[in-house]
Protein backbone atom coordinates (compact mmCIF):
# COMPACT_ATOMS: atom_id res chain seq x y z
CA UNK A 1 0.00 0.00 0.00
CA UNK A 2 1.32 3.35 -1.01
CA UNK A 3 1.75 6.40 1.81
CA UNK A 4 -0.96 8.07 0.82
CA UNK A 5 -3.51 4.95 0.36
CA UNK A 6 -1.82 4.22 4.29
CA UNK A 7 -3.22 7.99 5.02
CA UNK A 8 -6.42 7.56 3.32
CA UNK A 9 -7.34 4.55 4.93
CA UNK A 10 -6.53 5.83 8.35
CA UNK A 11 -8.33 9.15 7.65
CA UNK A 12 -11.75 7.39 6.58
CA UNK A 13 -11.36 4.78 9.81
CA UNK A 14 -10.33 7.48 11.85
CA UNK A 15 -13.75 9.05 10.57
CA UNK A 16 -16.06 6.18 10.71
CA UNK A 17 -17.43 7.31 14.12
CA UNK A 18 -19.06 9.91 13.68
CA UNK A 19 -19.29 9.49 9.97
CA UNK A 20 -23.61 8.91 10.31
CA UNK A 21 -23.91 12.36 12.15
CA UNK A 22 -23.76 13.78 8.52
CA UNK A 23 -27.54 13.59 7.54
CA UNK A 24 -26.95 11.80 3.81
CA UNK A 25 -24.67 9.37 6.03
CA UNK A 26 -26.29 7.97 9.05
CA UNK A 27 -30.09 8.59 7.46
CA UNK A 28 -31.41 9.11 10.65
CA UNK A 29 -33.95 11.43 9.64
CA UNK A 30 -37.04 9.88 8.01
CA UNK A 31 -37.27 12.34 5.54
CA UNK A 32 -33.80 12.22 4.44
CA UNK A 33 -34.09 8.00 4.50
CA UNK A 34 -36.81 8.20 2.36
CA UNK A 35 -35.60 10.70 -0.09
CA UNK A 36 -32.77 8.57 -0.92
CA UNK A 37 -35.00 5.13 -0.88
CA UNK A 38 -37.21 6.87 -3.30
CA UNK A 39 -33.85 7.72 -5.68
CA UNK A 40 -32.67 4.20 -5.43
CA UNK A 41 -35.73 2.50 -5.95
CA UNK A 42 -36.03 4.63 -9.35
CA UNK A 43 -32.49 4.24 -10.72
CA UNK A 44 -32.41 0.18 -9.73
CA UNK A 45 -32.87 -1.50 -13.00
CA UNK A 46 -35.16 -3.96 -13.72
CA UNK A 47 -34.03 -7.91 -12.94
CA UNK A 48 -36.17 -11.45 -12.86
CA UNK A 49 -37.91 -11.45 -9.77
CA UNK A 50 -36.97 -7.88 -9.04
CA UNK A 51 -33.68 -9.04 -6.87
CA UNK A 52 -30.69 -7.90 -7.77
CA UNK A 53 -27.18 -8.53 -6.80
CA UNK A 54 -25.44 -5.09 -5.97
CA UNK A 55 -21.98 -3.95 -5.21
CA UNK A 56 -21.36 -0.70 -2.63
CA UNK A 57 -18.31 0.51 -3.05
CA UNK A 58 -16.55 2.09 -0.77
CA UNK A 59 -19.96 1.52 1.45
CA UNK A 60 -19.09 3.52 4.80
CA UNK A 61 -21.37 2.62 7.18
CA UNK A 62 -23.41 0.98 5.39
CA UNK A 63 -26.60 3.02 5.10
CA UNK A 64 -26.92 2.82 1.38
CA UNK A 65 -26.41 -1.24 1.56
CA UNK A 66 -29.06 -0.97 4.39
CA UNK A 67 -31.66 0.66 2.01
CA UNK A 68 -30.66 -1.91 -1.04
CA UNK A 69 -31.29 -4.45 1.38
CA UNK A 70 -34.36 -3.45 2.72
CA UNK A 71 -35.80 -3.63 -1.01
CA UNK A 72 -34.71 -7.18 -1.01
CA UNK A 73 -31.50 -7.29 -2.99
CA UNK A 74 -28.22 -9.13 -2.45
CA UNK A 75 -25.92 -6.76 -0.68
CA UNK A 76 -22.21 -7.01 -1.11
CA UNK A 77 -20.42 -3.93 0.50
CA UNK A 78 -16.81 -2.95 0.16
CA UNK A 79 -14.22 -0.25 2.15
CA UNK A 80 -10.93 0.31 2.74
CA UNK A 81 -11.57 1.52 6.29
CA UNK A 82 -11.78 -1.46 8.79
CA UNK A 83 -14.21 0.37 11.20
CA UNK A 84 -16.40 1.54 8.72
CA UNK A 85 -17.07 -2.15 7.79
CA UNK A 86 -17.75 -3.28 11.02
CA UNK A 87 -20.07 -0.33 11.72
CA UNK A 88 -21.83 -1.42 8.43
CA UNK A 89 -21.93 -5.19 9.10
CA UNK A 90 -23.65 -3.65 12.69
CA UNK A 91 -25.43 -2.00 10.78
CA UNK A 92 -27.66 -4.48 8.78
CA UNK A 93 -27.60 -7.19 11.70
CA UNK A 94 -29.32 -4.73 13.90
CA UNK A 95 -31.94 -4.09 11.39
CA UNK A 96 -32.11 -7.69 10.59
CA UNK A 97 -30.93 -7.29 6.86
CA UNK A 98 -28.85 -9.47 5.11
CA UNK A 99 -25.20 -8.40 3.62
CA UNK A 100 -21.63 -9.42 2.98
CA UNK A 101 -19.12 -6.72 3.50
CA UNK A 102 -15.23 -6.85 2.88
CA UNK A 103 -12.49 -4.64 4.11
CA UNK A 104 -10.50 -3.44 0.64
CA UNK A 105 -9.83 -1.35 -1.57
CA UNK A 106 -13.16 0.29 -3.34
CA UNK A 107 -11.59 0.92 -6.78
CA UNK A 108 -10.44 -3.10 -6.68
CA UNK A 109 -13.15 -4.79 -5.25
CA UNK A 110 -11.95 -8.48 -3.40
CA UNK A 111 -14.74 -9.69 -5.08
CA UNK A 112 -12.76 -12.60 -7.19
CA UNK A 113 -15.00 -13.24 -10.67
CA UNK A 114 -18.10 -12.36 -9.03
CA UNK A 115 -20.38 -10.23 -11.29
CA UNK A 116 -23.44 -8.10 -10.34
CA UNK A 117 -26.06 -6.28 -11.99
CA UNK A 118 -25.49 -2.82 -9.98
CA UNK A 119 -22.50 -1.34 -9.30
CA UNK A 120 -23.25 1.67 -6.08
CA UNK A 121 -20.46 4.19 -5.82
CA UNK A 122 -21.73 7.28 -3.50
CA UNK A 123 -19.08 10.23 -2.83
CA UNK A 124 -15.60 8.15 -3.48
CA UNK A 125 -14.26 8.82 -7.38
CA UNK A 126 -12.68 11.97 -5.78
CA UNK A 127 -10.39 9.91 -3.10
CA UNK A 128 -9.15 7.20 -5.56
CA UNK A 129 -5.63 7.83 -7.08
CA UNK A 130 -6.71 6.45 -10.54
CA UNK A 131 -10.29 6.93 -10.48
CA UNK A 132 -10.16 6.10 -14.36
CA UNK A 133 -8.95 2.80 -13.35
CA UNK A 134 -11.49 2.41 -10.65
CA UNK A 135 -14.38 2.77 -13.14
CA UNK A 136 -12.98 0.27 -15.39
CA UNK A 137 -13.02 -2.29 -12.82
CA UNK A 138 -16.14 -1.56 -11.60
CA UNK A 139 -17.86 -1.66 -15.33
CA UNK A 140 -15.92 -4.88 -15.38
CA UNK A 141 -17.68 -6.25 -12.54
CA UNK A 142 -21.27 -5.68 -14.52
CA UNK A 143 -23.18 -8.44 -15.69
CA UNK A 144 -23.85 -7.26 -19.56
CA UNK A 145 -26.41 -4.94 -19.59
CA UNK A 146 -25.97 -4.21 -15.67
CA UNK A 147 -25.80 -0.79 -13.85
CA UNK A 148 -23.30 1.75 -12.82
CA UNK A 149 -24.56 4.08 -10.47
CA UNK A 150 -22.26 7.19 -9.08
CA UNK A 151 -23.68 9.48 -6.83
CA UNK A 152 -21.05 12.69 -6.92
CA UNK A 153 -20.20 15.84 -6.91
CA UNK A 154 -17.71 18.90 -6.76
CA UNK A 155 -17.50 20.47 -2.74
CA UNK A 156 -17.71 23.89 -2.36
CA UNK A 157 -14.60 25.53 -3.84
CA UNK A 158 -13.33 22.02 -5.07
CA UNK A 159 -9.47 22.75 -3.34
CA UNK A 160 -10.39 19.26 -1.35
CA UNK A 161 -8.68 21.21 1.75
CA UNK A 162 -8.80 19.35 5.35
CA UNK A 163 -8.16 16.10 3.65
CA UNK A 164 -5.19 13.74 3.90
CA UNK A 165 -1.47 15.13 3.19
CA UNK A 166 -1.09 14.07 -0.58
CA UNK A 167 -3.97 15.13 -1.24
CA UNK A 168 -3.54 17.25 -4.13
CA UNK A 169 -1.97 14.69 -6.19
CA UNK A 170 -5.21 12.91 -6.41
CA UNK A 171 -6.81 13.87 -10.17
CA UNK A 172 -10.50 14.65 -8.56
CA UNK A 173 -9.60 16.10 -5.43
CA UNK A 174 -12.33 18.13 -3.93
CA UNK A 175 -15.17 16.20 -6.41
CA UNK A 176 -15.77 16.41 -9.88
CA UNK A 177 -18.08 17.90 -12.12
CA UNK A 178 -21.35 16.18 -14.10
CA UNK A 179 -19.49 16.29 -17.26
CA UNK A 180 -16.06 15.67 -16.38
CA UNK A 181 -17.37 12.35 -14.97
CA UNK A 182 -20.01 11.98 -17.67
CA UNK A 183 -16.60 12.09 -20.45
CA UNK A 184 -14.90 9.28 -18.17
CA UNK A 185 -17.46 6.82 -17.94
CA UNK A 186 -19.17 7.15 -21.78
CA UNK A 187 -16.58 4.51 -23.39
CA UNK A 188 -17.30 1.89 -20.87
CA UNK A 189 -21.33 2.59 -21.48
CA UNK A 190 -24.09 2.20 -23.84
CA UNK A 191 -26.12 4.74 -22.14
CA UNK A 192 -25.42 7.63 -20.12
CA UNK A 193 -27.89 9.84 -18.07
CA UNK A 194 -27.03 12.98 -15.58
CA UNK A 195 -29.53 13.68 -12.60
CA UNK A 196 -28.60 16.88 -11.15
CA UNK A 197 -29.28 16.20 -7.01
CA UNK A 198 -28.33 19.51 -5.05
CA UNK A 199 -31.97 21.33 -5.56
CA UNK A 200 -33.37 18.60 -2.97
CA UNK A 201 -32.47 19.42 0.28
CA UNK A 202 -34.32 16.58 1.80
CA UNK A 203 -31.33 14.55 0.55
CA UNK A 204 -28.70 16.24 2.46
CA UNK A 205 -30.26 17.41 5.76
CA UNK A 206 -30.16 20.72 4.08
CA UNK A 207 -29.93 23.14 1.14
CA UNK A 208 -26.63 23.04 -0.64
CA UNK A 209 -25.05 24.96 -3.25
CA UNK A 210 -22.26 23.11 -4.70
CA UNK A 211 -23.08 20.76 -7.57
CA UNK A 212 -24.18 17.32 -6.47
CA UNK A 213 -25.49 14.80 -9.19
CA UNK A 214 -26.16 10.96 -10.04
CA UNK A 215 -24.83 9.60 -12.93
CA UNK A 216 -26.74 6.52 -14.41
CA UNK A 217 -24.58 4.71 -16.72
CA UNK A 218 -26.50 1.22 -18.42
CA UNK A 219 -23.30 -1.02 -19.22
CA UNK A 220 -23.36 -2.45 -22.98
CA UNK A 221 -24.75 -6.36 -23.47
CA UNK A 222 -23.37 -8.58 -24.76
CA UNK A 223 -24.72 -7.67 -28.38
CA UNK A 224 -23.77 -4.51 -28.03
CA UNK A 225 -26.98 -2.35 -26.64
CA UNK A 226 -27.95 -1.22 -23.21
CA UNK A 227 -30.65 -2.07 -21.28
Amino acid sequence: MTRLMTAITGYWDAAAGAFDDEPDHGLRSDRTRAAWDRLLRAWTPAAPGGVLDVLDVGCGTGSLSALLAGAGHRVTGVDVAPRMVELARAKLAAAGLTGRFAVGDAASPPTGDERFDLVLCRHLVWTLPDPHAALRAWAGRLRPGGRLLLIEGRWGDGDGGGYVGGAEALPWNGGVTAADLAAAVRPLAGDVHVEPLSDDPDLWGGPVSDERYALVADIRGDDGDSV
